[in-house]
């Protein structure tokens, strides 16, 4: 369900947008008065419209209002009003409204902006919020491509080690930053050529794949490992680095001591004919991923099977 607040001091335009989308079960809209604007923010919705015609407040100074609240700064604003003199508009720009649309409205154009904007947000969501890199389905869109065009290319899958003693030693904000760090890692070798047809995605949490079809992939791997055990030090405390492990407290009270972080690489060599669909590659993946796991340090391990 996407709800979508209008800041409106009339009701008619609500009405007429809930009778638009009636056949549409997957939207609401509701009508609220500016002095009552924190409940919709409240509600996180998926877009607001501001009806500027019907209130007392300039447009500009609610779309301020809505962007310094946290929850909605990246919620889509749409402004409806007459005033279109270009000063004014570019004033709405500036305050970061979305869309401006002139009243009287042509409501099959605000119905198709309504409905491509919360397009547009369900696609950017697939999108990881920390890393921007491309999420599950864009991952597996570029894995099926792939196998289409039945040619060779190389499934990289990466995972961090020892990361949830990180987390629960330094926190989730320091825990993002390796993520982070891991990302830029990544994208940096994978893509060290000029030109390339690779593909960096990320699965969620701390793990990572990539797509090579350079078959110089094994020069990669290591110049992540290499670039990572490099950098990684600086994520912890000069006492950790120098001691070689943290300690951690399990359940049961007992500390327990765990290596710092390192990667993990699973490569899979995926040859024409040698898989039939994804699900193949990632259990194939998951294999070999596993395997690399149990090699203390940062390590890389490579499935090359044919069949």
């Amino acid at each position: 369900m996407h709800t979508v607040y209008l800041i409106d001091n009339d009701e008619s335009l609500t009405k007429k947008l809930n009778e638009t989308f009636k056949p549409d079960k997957n939207f609401k809209f509701k009508q609220i008065k500016t002095e009552n604007i924190d409940i919709a923010l409240k509600d996180i919705p998926a877009l607001i419209i501001i009806n500027e015609d019907t209130i007392e407040e300039n447009a500009t100074e609610i779309c301020y209002k809505i962007r310094n609240n946290d929850d909605n700064s990246i919620t889509p604003i749409i402004v409806v009003t007459s005033n279109t003199i270009r000063e004014h508009r570019i004033e709405v720009l500036k305050a970061e409204a979305t869309y401006f649309i002139k009243n009287p409205i042509d409501f099959e154009y605000l119905n198709y902006t309504i409905q491509n904007i919360i397009n547009l947000l369900y696609i950017n969501r697939k999108v990881s919020p920390l890393t921007n890199l491309p999420g599950n389905v864009q991952i597996q869109a570029e894995m099926k491509r792939r196998l289409m065009k039945k040619e060779f290319f190389v499934m990289l899958y990466l995972d961090l080690d020892n990361f949830k003693a990180y987390n629960d030693v330094y926190g989730f904000s320091n825990g993002d930053e390796i993520i982070k760090f891991t990302a830029r890692t990544i994208i940096k070798n994978v893509h060290s050529k000029e030109e390339d047809n690779n593909f960096v995605g990320h699965i969620g949490g701390d793990d990572f794949i990539a797509i090579i079809e350079d078959k110089d992939y094994e020069k990669i791997c290591q110049n992540i490992i290499l670039e990572f055990d490099k950098n990684i030090k600086k994520y912890f405390s000069e006492e950790d680095v120098a001691k070689g492990y943290l300690e951690v407290e399990n359940r049961k009270g007992v500390t327990e001591e765990f290596p710092l972080t390192t990667i993990s690489v699973g490569a899979v060599e995926v040859e024409p004919g040698r898989f039939h669909n994804t699900l193949e590659i990632g259990e194939a993946g998951a294999q070999v991923k596993h395997l690399s796991k149990t090699i203390p340090g940062s390590t890389y391990v490579i499935d090359r099977r044919k069949k």
